[in-house]
Order: structure tokens, then sequence, then C-alpha cells
């Protein structure tokens, strides 16, 4: 299943070791990956993702990375690559 993943919040480091973690740790694929750092402060970062469903699901996957956004300080955000391009799709 392809996953689209939005990470946002102020700069630190570690962010993109700890997102790619769970990633890994849930036998998710990174596809492609972008991230800017906007003004000297704001982190942002988009990845292509493929799950691997039978080792760990959307759900899973997700209160993931909810937590690890939590413990970081990060806004996190999964959806389904049929539902992204269904929302963007004009």
């Amino acid at each position: 299943m392809k996953c689209v993943i939005s990470v946002l919040g102020k700069d630190r480091s570690g962010i993109v070791a700890a997102v790619s973690g769970v990633l890994a740790d849930k036998g998710a694929n990174i596809d492609d990956i972008r991230q800017t750092i906007l003004d000297d402060k704001i982190f942002s970062m988009t990845m292509l993702v493929s799950l691997d469903v039978e080792k760990a699901d959307f759900n899973i996957v997700q209160e993931a990375l909810g937590a690890v956004g939590e413990e970081i300080g990060m806004q996190i955000v999964i959806q389904r690559e049929d539902v992204f391009n269904y929302m963007y799709n004009v």
C-alpha cells in the first residue's frame, strides 16, 4: 500500500531518524522523500512510502507515527495515496 506522509514543526536534529526509524520498524519502505527548512526554523518533509500490510497495516503505522510525533513535537499526518490523489484532483 502506498502512502503519503507529511511532517511539520520546529526544526531540530533527529526528525528524519525518528520518522524513518518507525517506518523501518514497521516494515515500510521510503520510496521518495523531500524536505526543506523554511526561514531557518520550520521543518517540512513529505514522504512517499510503501507499507508492508502483512507486517503492519495502515492503522498500526498511523498510531506509531502519531506517538513519535508527540514525542518529538512534530505534526505527522499519513494518508493513503489513493485518498491523497482523490482529495487533490480537480
